[in-house]
């Protein structure tokens, strides 16, 4: 009968007598395998740290991911941008807003107190001249709130596009060294945002000015309505238009200031890089514009109808309770306007510079070379500035 490897039993030696020496044992048998022989360490597994070049961390995470993005990311990473640096973000914007609504109040305020002045004391014969006047210096004064709020907003836009830039390479920037680099490009920057105010003004002013003229030449009401009806359906296709071209040239203010760009050279570079990603590009700023216009509209409009409802309760007789309950609902309004005003151009200005890095990740690599950018700096080799173009780099100044 053949005995199998398991049936095998190792026999048992017979017991020793009394006082005899226990003998020795016999050496060990190898393995019936063999004995195992375990090579040198893979590269693969050898420990962190180990090598000629040792072990880099990788890069710190930044505002944004270094890869091209997804929509939901693109929908909220000007939020971020608010929430991760608030300081200096959103006190560049409340600056904004301050200086328009304080060059505004202390132009118009003594302007109408003065005006209003005037007509109670004035006769009804000087009543038409007064008025006439009044409306020419608010047409005239009207410039300076106009030619602050240009600046203020072209400045806000520099700001934003340096955060996000700063931001996406893991920096957080202070006020000082956001404004210093805003501030280098801000010529363009106005001058791009002054020739898109000129042009818009330009073509309302045309056809407002087309139909007024075509009323005092044709007074008859039929040609009136048919040519208000003309108008507004003119002005319904320059909207259309106008929705067009400024999504295609949304970026202008981006390239400007990353790629430091003249203000064609940024007008061709939006154009190009938004071949392609029109809808995309269209929605995004839709989206938000709506997203940001029911948040302003949901918290200021509640607190203006609950002060208006206080005041009718507590004094029905319109007297100098009803007065200063009115007053104080509207400084609150005004207020939460500038607070919601601020908030709302910040993530605006922000999401045009996301916009911008995304599609630049997806048409030229810009991710790849955002990471390297990131691991040369953390390993302390000097940096260029990675938004220029490529054909700028080689002779780019470093990135401070």
């Amino acid at each position: 009968m053949q005995v199998s490897d398991h049936d095998w039993v190792q026999p048992v030696p017979p017991p020793l007598p009394p006082g005899a020496a226990t003998p020795p044992l016999p050496p060990a048998a190898p393995p019936q395998y063999g004995t195992p022989q375990y090579g040198p360490p893979s590269p693969a597994h050898a420990p962190i740290g180990a090598g000629p070049q040792g072990w880099t961390p990788p890069p710190r995470p930044g505002l944004l991911p270094l890869r091209p993005m997804g929509f939901g990311t693109l929908l909220w990473a000007p939020f971020r941008t608010l929430r991760r640096n608030p300081a200096p973000v959103f006190g560049t914007g409340l600056v904004v807003q301050l200086a328009s609504a304080i060059a505004s109040a202390a132009l118009f305020v003594p302007l109408f107190v003065w005006i209003f002045g005037r007509i109670e004391n004035a006769d009804a014969a000087d009543l038409d001249a007064i008025l006439s006047g009044a409306v020419g210096w608010v047409v005239l004064l009207s410039i300076v709130p106009i030619a602050v709020s240009l600046v203020a907003g072209a400045f806000l836009q520099g700001v934003m596009v340096v955060e996000v830039a700063s931001g996406t390479l893991g920096e957080r920037l202070t006020f000082g060294a956001l404004w210093r680099r805003a501030a280098a490009r801000i010529w363009p920057l106005i001058g791009w945002t002054l020739l898109v105010g000129v042009v818009v003004g330009a073509v309302f002013a045309l056809v407002v000015g087309g139909v007024v003229a075509v009323a005092i030449l044709f007074p008859d009401p039929a040609t009136v309505v048919v040519v208000v009806l003309l108008a507004l359906a003119i002005l319904l296709g320059l909207a259309v238009l106008g929705a067009w071209l400024g999504t295609k040239l949304a970026l202008v203010p981006s390239a400007i200031v990353l790629e430091r760009a003249g203000i064609t050279t940024a007008m061709r570079r939006s154009w190009s890089l938004t071949n392609g990603s029109f809808w995309r590009t269209f929605g995004l700023i839709l989206l938000v514009g709506l997203i940001l216009s029911a948040a302003a509209q949901v918290v200021v409009q509640p607190v203006s109808f609950l002060g208006t409802i206080l005041a009718m309760i507590i004094d029905p007789t319109a007297g100098d309770t009803y007065l200063g309950i009115s007053i104080a609902t509207t400084v609150a309004t005004l207020v939460l306007s500038v607070l919601i005003g601020a908030i709302t151009s910040v993530v605006q200005a922000a999401l045009i510079a996301v916009i911008y890095i995304d599609l630049r990740m997806r048409t030229e690599g810009l991710d790849l070379e955002l990471e390297r950018h990131v691991e040369a700096r953390e390993s302390g080799l000097p940096v260029a500035d990675p938004y220029l173009p490529p054909q700028a780099g080689a002779s780019a100044a470093t990135w401070s």
